[in-house]
């Protein structure tokens, strides 16, 4: 597989041809690149970073590699072991650093490993750092140091601690609901690091945490996607353990699904809706989702009487729709909740205490808040194509549906007038278009993405 490189950072597998594949030399030379660009738009001055990594096996060398780097390119470097994506992000923003590195290959396998940049804000770094490092990368224009060099490597074992005391001071967070509710709650850690800030977190909150695959080894028992499919074993645990309430995170918990008490997937476009409705209740404004995501938040925001705005696909392009239009709450179908007054970035630990503050106030089972909002069901498929035109594609779907709302913002999406949609995007990676749709019943929704590509393989 090769290398894939984003304005996320760069990502890839572990084994492979040494020239597509993550290996120790593309580290050492693209954390130069990040170190040299960092310093390029700090003019040189002495910066500071941290460096964090989730619960892969793999995880320790790149730390390793990455500190060795950065020190030669007389730096300082905070590294934080074991840690989240959120909890690295918001350590760069208190500790006022000039960026960040976390070591996580997200919901890939195993054998996958990523580096994931930020900037000092702790936020991703934008297409134009990404632009600027990646020239770096190629004509190799960065500096080290000698064996004197100035830099230095601090750890420090405290990010997660210091992000989970940081979300239960804000003032939405219902600590006191949730500690006389005294739920008792299955945590699914996929092995990873979830496995650590989880728990910590429910249990400072009188919860009865009942663990299941938190030992942080990065021998992920199932595939670390938090999809229904990969959640069977939490299903059952929750029934087994007369649990309230199942969570599972991703690898480096930024993504955030629940189970009900009666093993049933909640549905990962719904964390985002669960924790919308509490938000809105108790400090109205506008909302914002990418447009691959589920309408019931468009919905459900209006209803109370506040605007919702569609970004892009990618947590980049929503943090800067959210930004433009001071949006309370935002993010991503796929589990990832983004609180602003925490911090921009999607955070499961931010949406497990939203989601547990509405279920304590509202006093109801998970199915029975579940109820409370409309069920839309997706299917999300793709389609390779070879050597075809895109915009000639999306021009003749166009024009067959004429009559329908257009989006053209990323990718074409076309919403019916029922209200169901379909959303086509040229994959970065691969050469083939992801067809999303959602729809009132799961056949309708397989139907319309169905329609679509015979139009496709008719063109």
């Amino acid at each position: 597989m090769p290398l894939i490189k984003s304005i996320s950072g760069i990502r890839g597998t572990l084994k492979g041809d040494k020239d597509s594949c993550l290996t120790l030399d593309v580290i050492k030379k693209f954390t130069s690149s990040f170190i040299q660009h960092l310093k390029n738009i700090n003019n040189n001055k002495y910066i500071s970073i941290a460096v964090g990594r989730d619960g892969r096996v793999s995880g320790k060398k790149i730390c390793e590699t990455i500190c060795q780097v950065s020190s030669n390119m007389g730096i300082k470097i905070i590294d934080l072991g074991y840690s989240t994506t959120p909890s690295v992000e918001v350590f760069i923003e208190q500790e006022k650093l000039d960026g960040g590195i976390m070591i996580s290959a997200s919901h890939n396998g195993i054998e996958w490993n990523a580096l994931k940049l930020f900037n000092s804000k702790g936020e991703f770094i934008s297409k134009e750092d990404f632009d600027s490092i990646n020239s770096i990368l190629e004509k190799n224009s960065f500096n080290h140091e000698d064996v004197k060099s100035v830099g230095k490597v601090i750890t420090n074992s405290h990010s997660i601690e210091q992000h989970i005391e940081l979300i239960l001071s804000n003032k939405l967070v219902n600590i006191n609901k949730i500690k006389s509710a005294k739920f008792r709650i299955v945590v699914d850690g996929i092995n990873s690091t979830g496995g650590i800030a989880v728990p910590n977190l429910l249990e400072s909150l009188n919860v009865d945490v009942v663990k299941l695959n938190c030992e942080p080894d990065g021998n992920f028992i199932h595939d670390p996607e938090p999809l229904e499919k990969n959640l069977v074993e939490l299903s059952k645990s929750v029934v087994k353990n007369s649990a309230d309430l199942g969570i599972a995170v991703d690898p480096d918990v930024d993504r955030l699904a629940f189970i009900d008490e009666k093993g049933t997937y909640f549905g990962e476009e719904y964390t985002l809706i669960a924790c919308a409705d509490y938000v809105l209740n108790n400090n109205p404004g506008p909302t914002v989702s990418n447009l691959s995501s589920t309408k019931a938040l468009r919905e459900l925001t209006e209803i109370k009487g506040c605007n919702y705005f569609y970004s892009a696909v990618g947590e980049v392009n929503v943090v800067e729709m959210m930004k433009s239009k001071n949006a309370v709450i935002g993010g991503e179908g796929n589990g990832g909740v983004i609180f602003p007054s925490i911090h921009y970035g999607r955070d499961a630990l931010i949406g497990i205490v939203l989601f547990l503050s509405h279920l304590a106030e509202k006093n109801c089972s998970v199915s029975n808040l579940r109820k409370q909002y409309p069920s839309y069901y997706m299917a999300k498929k793709k389609l390779d194509i070879n050597n075809v035109s895109f915009k000639k594609i999306f021009k003749k779907l166009k024009i067959e549906f004429e009559n329908s709302e257009i989006i053209e913002i990323d990718g074409l999406k076309i919403i019916f007038k029922d209200s169901s949609w379909v959303h086509l995007r040229k994959s970065n990676t691969e050469d083939i278009i992801r067809i999303y749709s959602e729809a009132n019943s799961v056949l309708k929704a397989n139907k319309i993405a169905d329609e679509v590509i015979n139009l496709i393989n008719d063109f």
